[in-house]
């Protein structure tokens, strides 16, 4: 280990989620979201970054005809125990019937236990989205369904599916999702039926449920795919929906039926059926 880090701190106006989607696809490491923006932590120096930071934001600036403020804070930091320090934030979370907690710390015995160990790029529970999905999956998911977890992160979601005794299978499209998923599953004594780097589309399978926690475009571009998954009366899981995109979204599924809506803080997730 080296004895020195950097450390970004990123902050922007507005289009979090476009931002975010920009980082997944171009940062070789993972990084931590916070309430206006994102924490990117590296052993190398991060100029490249703010530099491409600056060129996509001046680009959707043309794009959407509208000024986005950003400001990056880059600082050299001494090495050892920032990510120690990071893990020991994450507190324990109860969600309906789940109780997600992180390995060093003891489960519960009333509830249905998910061990997660943070991952700086990936879901523990606590993010909104993730909050009102696994409420999703507890109500709706039953012993012996046949789920899929489509952008499957940290695998948290198909993870609680099969606490509850379904049969899931997941993808993403970031093999190191795919890997936490396994290795998340492991900690949780389950494996997945089948998990591949990837789209929904390579499945020829149909679902009795079929969740996609991932961002509001990317549920657009994918609809037709989320919707073939589906069998015949089927429930698909909408979320990472932030509310002002939420009729945005719905517009490409008209077809289906909207059976609930829950929202937390401005985030929204949607339940639909087939």
């Amino acid at each position: 280990m080296q004895e020195y880090y950097y450390e970004l701190v990123v902050k922007v106006s507005s289009h979090l989620s476009l931002f975010s989607d920009f980082l997944s696809d171009t940062l070789p490491v993972g990084f931590e979201e916070i309430d206006d923006g994102f924490v990117i932590r590296s052993e190398d120096e991060l100029d490249t970054i703010i530099w491409g930071l600056e060129q996509f934001t001046e680009a959707l600036q043309k794009a959407l005809g509208q000024t986005i403020d950003i400001e990056c804070t880059q600082k050299k930091l001494k090495n050892s125990d920032w990510v120690e320090v990071y893990q020991k934030s994450i507190e324990p979370i109860v969600i309906d019937k789940f109780y997600i907690h992180p390995t060093w710390d003891e489960p519960n015995k009333k509830l249905l236990n998910i061990a997660i160990d943070p991952a700086l790029a990936f879901g523990t529970g606590h993010h909104p989205t993730t909050s009102s999905s696994l409420k999703a999956v507890c109500k709706y998911v039953k012993e012996d369904d046949k789920v899929i977890d489509v952008g499957c992160g940290s695998g948290i979601l198909g993870i609680g599916a099969m606490k509850l005794g379904a049969i899931v299978d997941a993808c993403d499209t970031d093999i190191i999702s795919v890997n936490n998923s396994i290795d998340n599953a492991k900690l949780n004594g389950l494996k997945f039926s089948n998990i591949w780097e990837g789209s929904c589309s390579l499945s020829d399978k149909k679902y009795n449920i079929v969740i996609a926690n991932i961002v509001a475009d990317v549920l657009t571009f994918i609809a037709k795919d989320l919707k073939k998954a589906l069998e015949d009366d089927a429930i698909l899981v909408l979320s990472g929906i932030l509310d002002k995109y939420e009729s945005k979204v719905l517009k490409y599924y008209t077809d289906c039926t909207l059976v609930e809506r829950i929202a937390q803080d401005e985030w929204v997730t949607l339940i639909l059926k087939k």
